[in-house]
């Protein structure tokens, strides 16, 4: 398996144990219906056809992510023994399958199997349970609606859980045109205290960076986010940043809004209550304008549902807020692999690097923020080495080598006007 796919899996799996290693203490029964729970809901598990987990896998990432003293790495899954060997579906298998069940969509996975050795196709090597998981993970099989039991809650504790969701806004001047806006916001579940909210040129990945990281620096850190299944919410930047603060990050199921209602109500409000107020403007009006209707109107008005102001119960239990690391700038920044190659340069976004000798051939990793290429910092191993610099081709293809690919300095001949030379006399 390659890097990049362990840590989509390590991702997933500390999603998986979130709940357990959340810092918050769990009774035996409260841990017993998690576990169960966990190990009879169906999952799309990042590159396998299995569908569940077993009690004894959850524990074991448990045990193991907590002995590493909470190292993402220690979730990696090991190399199969069988690396490099054909695995049993393949793409053709897999379109095979898809074409049968959507000539037979109320079939049953055995009468499918029947079928198959019937009509004497490619396929007959496949077991009953092998076909099964692969229809569950491709949302094959025919399910059985029944009325969903939706209860209302809330959190216990301020940044216990933010919600958070973007909104279409108007169309504002945005760098002398006229471009359509987007409202980033972030709600406390327990307070409904909006902690951050900005109007941007866009909803991708960078701009809810952006407001997230701002969120952090103003009100700490949530223990979880709860969001919906937006692009930038699946981004892996973003899943892990949250796994680095150790912040639980849950997605609500697709077509399934009934659970962030906190923040979807918040948004009615800003459309019914703040927008008819604001006049056609620039993108830097809008803002200042919807951080002063926070500050002195919504944050600090009484709400329906928890009969005090926002911000009067958000600060009632600051002693729960768990406060914003120094190094949180750190968290934020990109990570890609790169390969040293053999002169030592390493390319990034079309920027040449240098990197060090001993690393010439090995897939290193670099972190870095998009708007500070000149702070691109070089990771082997977990083992740091340090910030690496931008390479002058002008000057670097005048330098002069030694064996172990050193810089060289080298010695002028004597000159007649000085009768000297560098590095001593004549």
């Amino acid at each position: 398996m390659e890097e990049k796919e362990k840590i989509d899996v390590a991702v997933f799996r500390y999603s998986v144990i979130q709940d357990f290693i959340s810092g918050i203490r769990l009774n035996h029964g409260e841990r017993e219906r998690l576990l169960r729970e966990k190990c009879t809901r169906k999952w799309l598990i990042p590159h396998s056809y299995k569908t569940s987990i077993s009690r004894s896998a959850i524990q074991r990432w448990i045990s193991i992510y907590e002995a590493s003293g909470g190292q993402l790495k220690s979730l990696y899954p090991k190399d199969r023994n069988d690396k490099g060997a054909t695995r049993v579906l393949d793409g053709e298998n897999c379109l095979m399958l898809t074409q049968l069940r959507k000539e037979m969509p109320d079939a049953t996975v055995a009468f499918i199997m029947k079928t198959i050795k019937q009509r004497e196709l490619a396929l007959n090597h496949l077991s009953q349970s092998t076909v099964y998981r692969f229809f569950h993970q491709q949302d094959l099989m025919k399910k059985n609606k029944s009325p969903e039991d939706r209860r209302k809650f809330e959190a216990e504790h301020p940044n216990d859980m933010w919600q958070s969701d973007v909104m279409h806004g108007p169309y504002l001047e945005i760098d002398g045109k006229q471009r359509k806006s987007y409202l980033i916001a972030f709600i406390d579940d327990h307070s409904r205290m909006i902690v951050y909210g900005r109007f941007y040129p866009s909803e991708n990945t960078s701009s809810f960076m952006h407001a997230l990281e701002q969120a952090f620096l103003r009100r700490g850190l949530p223990r979880k986010l709860y969001v919906d299944n937006g692009s930038a919410f699946r981004s892996k930047q973003l899943m892990h940043t949250m796994a680095s603060l150790a912040i639980a990050l849950i997605h609500s199921r697709p077509y399934k809004p009934q659970g962030r209602g906190k923040i979807e109500r918040f948004f009615k409000s800003v459309r019914s209550q703040f927008l008819p107020g604001f006049a056609d403007g620039t993108i830097e009006e809008i803002n200042v304008a919807f951080e002063a209707w926070l500050a002195h109107e919504y944050n600090d008005r009484r709400h329906s549902a928890t009969g005090k102001k926002p911000l009067e119960r958000f600060t009632d239990g600051i002693e729960c807020i768990r406060s914003t690391p120094e190094n949180i700038k750190d968290h934020f920044r990109k990570t890609v692999r790169r390969r040293v190659n053999k002169d030592r340069t390493i390319i990034l976004d079309k920027r040449l690097y240098q990197g060090p000798v001993a690393l010439i051939g090995k897939q290193v990793e670099l972190l870095f923020h998009e708007d500070e290429y000149d702070r691109v910092e070089l990771k082997y191993q977990n083992k740091s080495f340090g910030f690496i610099n931008q390479v002058d081709l002008n000057v670097n293809c005048r330098v002069k080598r030694d064996k172990n690919n050193n810089p060289v300095i080298s010695v002028e001949k004597a000159t007649a006007e000085s009768g000297q030379m560098w590095g001593g006399e004549l």
